[in-house]
């Protein structure tokens, strides 16, 4: 294989759907059914957001390292969803397809149009995001409130 096969990383540059992300970097506090932090930070390149989660749910402490962007397999175009994957200390991977909208966070579980999912609405300010997680058998609130 020679380097010629090899994707040029600089050709495109990242999709500017990502940047509808911006509003989430940041930390920001865990209220509601939660309690912790969330951290959100691009890694250098702009094609992806890290998020970093230490928080309490239902009880249980939960760390993990969530990555944000378009799936793009070596090779091969990206993605047309903003996917991610999370990893968490209990050993879990996640999947999800992100949706921000002007006024809305829409996170699906698995992928778009899954029976579990979380909106929320951002305040005017953008510095807060309130909605709830919603999966069958259950669900649970969640406010996210802009640290720093």
């Amino acid at each position: 294989m020679t380097t010629n096969d090899y994707p040029d990383p600089t050709a495109v540059g990242p999709n500017p759907d990502l940047r509808s992300l911006d509003r989430l970097v940041g930390t920001w506090n865990l209220s509601g059914d939660t309690d912790g932090t969330v951290r959100f930070e691009w890694l250098d390149g702009g094609y992806f957001l890290l998020q970093h989660i230490d928080m309490t749910l239902h009880g249980h402490h939960v760390q993990g390292l969530e990555v944000i962007g378009h799936w793009q397999p070596f090779g091969e175009q990206p993605g047309p969803e903003i996917a991610s994957r999370a990893y968490d200390n209990n050993g879990n991977t996640l999947d999800y397809v992100y949706e921000v909208g002007d006024t809305t966070l829409t996170i699906w579980a698995g992928g778009t149009g899954s029976p579990s999912f979380y909106r929320g609405e951002f305040s005017v300010d953008g510095n807060i995001n309130s909605g709830t997680w919603v999966y069958p058998g259950g669900g649970y609130q969640s406010t996210m409130t802009r640290k720093s």
